[in-house]
C-alpha cells in the first residue's frame, strides 16, 4: 500500500526522506571530468634523450661540412694536395678521443632512450626514437664497412709526394663522397625524428 501523498518526496521506510533522491528544486551540477595526470618527467630520460639529439646533431653538421665545402674544395686541387690534406683530416678525427667518444655514445644515448620511454609508457616518443637509432645504426655501418677502409687505404699510400699511383683518389671522389652523403641524409632523418621525440616527450611530461 502506498502511503505517500501524491507529489511527496518518497519516504525513507523508517519515516524520513529516502536518502537516494534529490528534494524538489535540487539541481545537481554536471560532473566535470578528472584530468589525465602526466607521466612524470625523469631527469635520466630527459638527459637520454638531449644527449642523444645534440650528439646526432653533432655528426649531421660534420657530414654536411664535408659534403658542401671539404670534398668539393678538395677535388678543385691536385691529387697530391687532396691525399696529403685527406690523411691529414683523418688523422686528425681518428686522434681525437673527443670526436670517438661522441660518434659512439650518439648510438647509445638514443637506444637507451628508446629503452626507457617504452618502459615508461610514452610509446609515442619510443618509436620515434627507435627510428632514430635505426638510422642511426645504419651511418655506423656504413662508416665502418666503407668510409673507414678507404681512409686506411689513403694512409698506406704513404707520402703523397711519392706516390705514383692516385687510383685511391678517383674512389674518394667516387664512393667516399657518395657514402658520405648517405650518411648526412641519415643523420639528418635521425635528428629529425628525435627533435619529433623531443615534442611528443614535452607533451607527454608537462
Amino acid at each position: 500500500m502506498n502511503t505517500n501523498p501524491a507529489g511527496s518526496p518518497p519516504q525513507h521506510p523508517a519515516g524520513g526522506p529516502s536518502p537516494y533522491t534529490a528534494p524538489p528544486g535540487y539541481y545537481a551540477p554536471p560532473q566535470q571530468p578528472v584530468p589525465a595526470t602526466a607521466a612524470p618527467r625523469g631527469k635520466a630520460a630527459t638527459a637520454l634523450l638531449l644527449v642523444s639529439t645534440v650528439l646526432v646533431g653533432l655528426m649531421a653538421g660534420l657530414f654536411f661540412a664535408f659534403d658542401v665545402s671539404v670534398m668539393p674544395g678538395l677535388a678543385a686541387g691536385d691529387e697530391r694536395t687532396y691525399v696529403t690534406a685527406m690523411q691529414a683530416f683523418n688523422q686528425a678525427i681518428d686522434g681525437n678521443g673527443l670526436f670517438g667518444m661522441a660518434f659512439v655514445i650518439a648510438l647509445l644515448a638514443s637506444a637507451a632512450s628508446a629503452v626507457v620511454e617504452f618502459r615508461k609508457g610514452r610509446r609515442g616518443v619510443a618509436i620515434w626514437v627507435a627510428a632514430a637509432t635505426v638510422a642511426y645504426l645504419v651511418v655506423l655501418m656504413i662508416t665502418f664497412s666503407v668510409n673507414i677502409p678507404l681512409n686506411n687505404e689513403l694512409a698506406d699510400a704513404g707520402d703523397a709526394a711519392k706516390m705514383t699511383d692516385f687510383s685511391v683518389v678517383d674512389k674518394f671522389k667516387g664512393t667516399w663522397v657518395s657514402t658520405n652523403i648517405v650518411r648526412t641524409l641519415l643523420c639528418t632523418v635521425a635528428l629529425t625524428a628525435l627533435s619529433r621525440a623531443l615534442i611528443l616527450y614535452g607533451r607527454a611530461t608537462r
